[in-house]
């Protein structure tokens, strides 16, 4: 039986904007106010995911949210008609409709953390939805985020589906964003590495000061636990806080890992030292013979505010069957010199870094989001695979259908303004309940239900 790592991308939904609500996120707040493109959004994910499927990799696809979230405008006191509390909330509450209509579900890292079942005490893939807190726009996402999960992995004897943690600070969860798998092969025992900003019960540990530190080291712990990870498995690493405060607001803008490999820049972490060695000591639990690599780009080479800029390591760094791994970045890295030079560095010189590969995500960069950020990782045996909704997974058939659909769904120009036009929900939602029939996932929107 093979293992496989695969990678499930978030589409781009039809409200795309750029309403700045990201604290945090120097590029999301950078561009508020500009006009955005959600057709070209999408479009340019898709060429990424097909991209990936036509060079031999498993590639799915998670349907984006229902937005504007008029559910939500009617919890908080608006009410009448969808127009109506549309009009309303446009006069009344412009930020809180900007903050229902965000797209920001398309960033898949932040969907949830999933264990793969190699891991896990009862041999099952283990999914958690992260709460996403830190964030009112992102916070209303988890339970349909479950839903989706669920009809995308929906075999009880292969998939295990766990509820959100507690929805307060303390228990702070954003999802594969902060979390990293190790092993020497997908299908063997491995490595669970969370990387948490602060400790909410202890007061006494350090702590970013401009910006939140929206992981804790207590969310983490619970994921693990509920997970059913081996103890000697598990590392948990904390952020280095100063990266926090110039705009690292979650550890893959700073580091990405890999099967053996650790890219990573020399700031990323409080301390360097011990997370290496932690990840030695439970490397060799793993019974491993590969070695372990560490690449840490060090500051005198790209400075974090370049790793910021260009989304160096907001990458995706994959495995090819050859053993070879190839470095998916966005053309900003191009545009670095310092970042591009480096990139050129490690791939001639001897590293486990072989290729790199650039695209286009302009749209999604210019709200914070990289390839990374777009995509969930899921390790599947052969039998998890195909036990998985078959619907969901990139070929030339699904790629045309779904080109096709944006096509005829979405608009190639949004303002903050356009957000209130009740033509735009009733699009979206036509759109979406069209995306369920091709995906086949059921009623898994308010609208719908």
């Amino acid at each position: 039986m093979t293992t496989i790592e695969a990678n499930f991308d978030g589409l781009v939904g039809p409200t795309h904007n750029y309403s700045g609500l990201s604290f945090g996120n120097v590029a999301s707040t950078g561009n508020t106010s500009k006009p955005s493109n959600p057709k070209a959004a999408a479009k340019q994910g898709l060429e990424k995911m097909k991209a990936l499927a036509d060079m031999g990799f498993v590639q799915g696809v998670l349907a984006p949210h229902e937005r504007p979230h008029i559910p939500t405008l009617r919890k908080l006191g608006f009410i009448g008609s969808d127009s109506g509390i549309l009009e309303q909330a446009l006069k009344q509450a412009p930020k809180l409709l900007a903050a229902v209509s965000s797209a920001s579900c398309m960033w898949t890292a932040n969907a949830a953390t999933v264990s793969p079942s190699s891991d896990t005490k009862d041999g099952r893939i283990h999914f958690t939805p992260a709460n996403l807190v830190n964030k009112f726009h992102r916070s209303i996402e988890h339970e349909v985020t479950g839903r989706i999960l669920k009809a995308t992995f929906s075999d009880e004897a292969h998939f295990a589906h766990h509820p959100t943690l507690p929805s307060v600070e303390h228990f702070g969860d954003e999802g594969a964003a902060n979390h990293t798998r190790f092993a020497s092969e997908y299908g063997g025992k491995g490595i669970e590495f969370f990387v948490y900003g602060m400790s909410a019960f202890n007061t006494q540990n350090q702590r970013p000061q401009k910006f939140p530190a929206r992981q804790t080291l207590e969310a983490s712990q619970a994921i693990a636990r509920n997970h059913g990870l081996d103890e000697q498995q598990v590392v948990f690493a904390q952020q280095n806080p100063n990266v926090i405060d110039k705009g690292v607001f979650h550890n893959d803008v700073i580091a990405v890992g890999n099967r053996n490999v650790h890219f990573y820049h020399q700031e990323a972490f409080l301390d360097s030292a011990k997370m290496q060695s932690d990840l030695q000591r439970a490397w060799r639990f793993t019974g491993s013979t590969q070695k372990l690599h560490f690449v840490e780009v060090p500051s005198s080479e790209v400075s974090v505010q370049e790793c910021i800029q260009s989304y160096l390591f907001n990458s995706q760094l994959l495995s090819q069957s050859n053993d070879e791994m190839i470095l998916v970045v966005p053309n900003e890295c191009q545009a670095q010199p310092n970042v591009w030079g480096y990139l050129q560095r490690i791939v001639e010189n001897d590293s486990p870094i072989n290729q790199v590969k650039v695209f286009d995500l302009k749209q999604s960069m210019s709200n914070g989001g990289g390839p990374a950020c777009l995509r969930l990782r899921v390790v599947l045996t052969d039998n998890e695979k195909n036990a998985l909704n078959q619907n969901t997974l990139m070929n030339e058939r699904l790629f045309r259908t779904l080109n096709h659909w944006v096509e005829q769904h979405y608009r190639d120009r949004l303002v903050e303004s356009d957000l209130s036009d009740p033509q735009l929900l009733q699009e979206s939602r036509k759109a979406l309940d069209e995306l369920t029939q091709i995906l086949k996932l059921g009623s898994v929107y308010d609208f719908q239900r």
